[in-house]
């Protein structure tokens, strides 16, 4: 049998059974073992924000949030891999790294059986299944299944250039155009013929090169 230490913190321990929640959310219905995870919920709601960070003054519903956005600025990576040596700012990012040692997958699509490392990446799976397009475009309301999807598109609109040649200074609204570019500079063809081993800058360059043997 369990003992504590003091009444309130075996109160605290009830709490935890799936039976005890007695604190509910007024716009939810949702309901927690302790009033303060209640209160952090809220803020999904009011969109408060009362943690900030005092370099950059970006601000979190969470302290604990704010506490690992700090390692962006001091650089610190307190979880290391013991096979490889990486380190990471959160362990939740090691965990997920580790998975590339290990191979596990525990993450399975209920449709097809496909198995993935991390949740974000089986639930993205999944509407390829579902037709899902849950981002959408504020300027034009066009819908895409994959964030990343929909801010490059919103770039046609706003016509950012984020990335950067270091050599050149062109710019370029995708990262992969910007590394496809940089091999103008390298002189780097990536790309091989299996029939004759000529090399290319670019995977459409060597596809249609293979099409010559085919032909």
């Amino acid at each position: 049998m369990l003992s504590f230490a003091s009444a309130s913190i075996m109160l605290q321990h009830t709490q935890t059974h799936p039976s005890e929640k007695p604190y509910s959310c007024g716009v939810c219905c949702a309901c927690f073992t302790q009033k303060s995870n209640l209160l952090q919920h809220m803020r999904t709601h009011t969109k408060e924000k009362p943690y900030s960070c005092e370099i950059c003054g970006s601000s979190f519903t969470l302290k604990h949030h704010v506490l690992i956005h700090m390692r962006k600025h001091t650089g610190d990576k307190p979880y290391s891999c013991e096979v490889c040596h990486s380190s990471f700012t959160m362990k939740s990012n090691l965990v997920q790294h580790v998975r590339t040692h290990t191979g596990e997958k525990p993450y399975s699509c209920e449709e097809c059986g496909a198995s993935f490392s991390q949740k974000s990446t089986m639930l993205q799976h999944m509407r390829t299944h579902t037709g899902e397009e849950p981002y959408s475009c504020e300027i034009c309301g066009a819908s895409f299944k994959y964030k990343y999807t929909m801010l490059v598109h919103r770039r046609t609109h706003t016509g950012e250039k984020p990335y950067s040649c270091k050599v050149c200074q062109s710019s370029f609204a995708q990262r992969c155009t910007m590394l496809q570019h940089m091999r103008t500079h390298t002189g780097e063809k990536p790309y091989f013929c299996d029939g004759c081993g000529s090399s290319f800058t670019h995977k459409s360059n060597m596809v249609r090169h293979m099409r010559t043997h085919t032909s």
